[in-house]
């Protein structure tokens, strides 16, 4: 319970906040990715550092999870927190919930080897809750969660990308 009263007040105090600034809401967050290893990968963002890799059966090293895994985590993580973020905003008891995403892929389409889309086929999520709230107050809850979860949007709605690039020519002249 000591959770959920400090997430409530942390959630009320924000939502306060961009009412009545909503400039506050606005931001850009900036990862950067940088090969360390054949296809291993750091990853840092501000004082956070990940490793990705690939398996060995496709010239990886298989010294971190693959980007697969982080956008699933993205995306199961974001849920899993929102609807805790609901729950406390709502009202709504929750003592355990878990989501699992399940993605189905065509590593063809990264090979070359299929006419796929080389992102993902079909994206299913369940989520498992448990709570003494009932059904009606859950569904509620799930339904102004996903409404307002960002990486359900990423994942549901094409994003505009935009591709910058630097040369740096290690050309001897």
């Amino acid at each position: 319970m000591e959770n959920f009263n400090k997430i409530k007040t942390a959630v009320d105090r924000s939502i306060k906040a961009l009412t009545l600034k909503p400039s506050l809401g606005l931001g850009t967050g900036v990862s950067r990715a940088r090969i360390v290893d054949g296809l291993t990968c750091e990853i840092t963002e501000g004082e956070w550092k990940l490793k990705a890799d690939m398996p060995e059966s496709v010239g990886g090293n298989a010294a971190g999870a693959t980007p697969g895994v982080y956008g699933r985590a993205a995306l199961g993580s974001c849920l899993a927190i929102g609807y805790m973020l609901y729950a406390a905003r709502m009202n709504v008891p929750i003592e355990a919930l878990e989501v699992e995403v399940q993605a189905d892929y065509d590593d063809g389409a990264l090979f070359g080897t299929s006419k796929q889309a080389p992102g993902y086929l079909h994206v299913r999520y369940t989520v498992s809750i448990e709570s003494e709230a009932s059904e009606a107050e859950i569904l509620h809850l799930l339904d102004e969660a996903d409404r307002h979860s960002p990486y359900l949007d990423v994942f549901s709605r094409g994003q505009e990308c935009v591709r910058g690039v630097r040369i740096n020519s290690t050309k001897q002249n």
